[in-house]
């Protein structure tokens, strides 16, 4: 099981991630995606959900259009961990790379 992680790796880590924000009641981490429509939308969570099968680590997240609303946290764990902070990343990759 992960650990989750201390205030200072917490924070050090997040200012890798400036587009995500910490929601301090869930113990988790939080941002909005938005595309040109529908489809953009749904292709990148396509992406995002291949990426996460792989990790065994599975975002909450809410489509609705062109928006797509992504929340990470561990359960097993209780809160943030390194897993999170890793699909975070690929996620980032696979936005900039669908950004062009």
């Amino acid at each position: 099981m992960s650990k989750t992680l201390a205030p200072a790796a917490r924070k050090a880590a997040l200012e890798t991630l400036p587009d995500w924000n910490f929601d301090e009641a869930r113990d988790a981490i939080a941002r909005r995606f938005s595309f040109g429509d529908f489809v953009e939308a749904f292709g990148f969570m396509s992406e995002v959900a291949l990426e996460a099968e792989k990790m065994n680590h599975h975002p909450e997240w809410t489509n609705v259009y062109r928006h797509v609303d992504i929340r990470l946290t561990t359960h097993d764990a209780g809160g943030l961990t390194e897993l999170d902070l890793a699909l975070a990343r690929a996620i980032e990759r696979i936005a900039a790379r669908r950004a062009g």
